[in-house]
């Protein structure tokens, strides 16, 4: 395991690549209405994305169990957990949730985010899952102080949602992040306090809870080998933020505000 601890002057780059994706969901959040397609969403990303002079990070990324993912960003659609291919098919309706995860590489460095938004009027049931989800992710982030352990930020996600009856994904995870997308440490969101390495200031890692409303059991899509589905086909939740370990406090590098504006908070 080799993680990267990151300068300031790195950290300010990675700042400015998850504001581009926070302003990337802002701009999403304007278009999520029953009728769009997964598809139309993806196009509307790409275009932003670049016109910001940056360049979406999902687009062509490998893929072990197939060929590389063919859009900008992900598309989840109620049952799906995560990496939702964007289609001309999937047509977006009232009572809908859609998890939208987008990365950007913009001078060098990545940004990485995700939300899940409500389209029209979404059950109060689903609305509690999203809710939940939510605030575990942010008290994930409250344990991510230099000096604490990996497994207290796990452990502080998975006893928030386990608490309230909802599955915890294991076979994915949040990770740490820099000048590649995906670097070391592995940031489970299941485990014990006082477990795994301990965390140093300016260790970036984005944490990001992926919650099931029934159990937590999964599979792969076998149609596109790129989509993650609850084998119960309950929905699913998953919000995730970037962040920068620091001494006090986490810095969190990207940013729900362009969203909350338009979708207000809900949950």
């Amino acid at each position: 395991m080799k993680i990267f601890l990151k300068t300031e002057d790195e950290i300010e780059l990675m700042r400015q690549a998850n504001q581009l994706v926070g302003k990337t969901l802002g701009e999403l959040a304007k278009h999520i209405k029953p009728g769009v397609t997964t598809l139309q969403l993806d196009h509307i990303a790409d275009e932003f994305i670049r016109d910001n002079g940056a360049i979406p990070t999902f687009k062509g990324f490998p893929n072990p169990y197939g060929g590389p993912f063919p859009a900008s960003i992900c598309t989840s659609v109620n049952e799906a957990v995560v990496h939702g291919v964007p289609n001309a098919t999937t047509v977006l309706k009232d009572g809908d949730i859609i998890s939208i995860d987008c990365g950007t590489l913009l001078n060098g460095f990545c940004g990485d985010s995700c939300y899940t938004f409500c389209v029209g009027e979404v059950s109060p049931e689903v609305k509690e899952l999203l809710r939940i989800t939510k605030e575990s992710l942010y008290k994930g982030i409250e344990q991510a102080v230099a000096g604490h352990h990996l497994g207290d930020i796990s452990s502080a996600v998975q006893d928030h949602c386990e608490a309230h009856g909802y599955g915890v994904v294991r076979e994915l995870t949040g990770h740490g992040i820099g000048r590649e997308m995906h670097e070391d440490p592995q940031v489970p969101n299941y485990g014990h306090r006082g477990n795994g390495i301990m965390l140093k200031a300016n260790m970036c890692i984005a944490i990001e809870p992926m919650i099931t409303m029934g159990k937590r059991d999964i599979y792969l899509d076998a149609n596109d080998r790129w989509t993650v589905r609850t084998r119960d086909g309950k929905p699913a939740a998953h919000f995730e933020h970037t962040l920068a370990v620091r001494k006090g406090k986490a810095e969190i590098l990207s940013s729900f505000e362009e969203v909350e504006i338009i979708e207000g908070k809900l949950y």
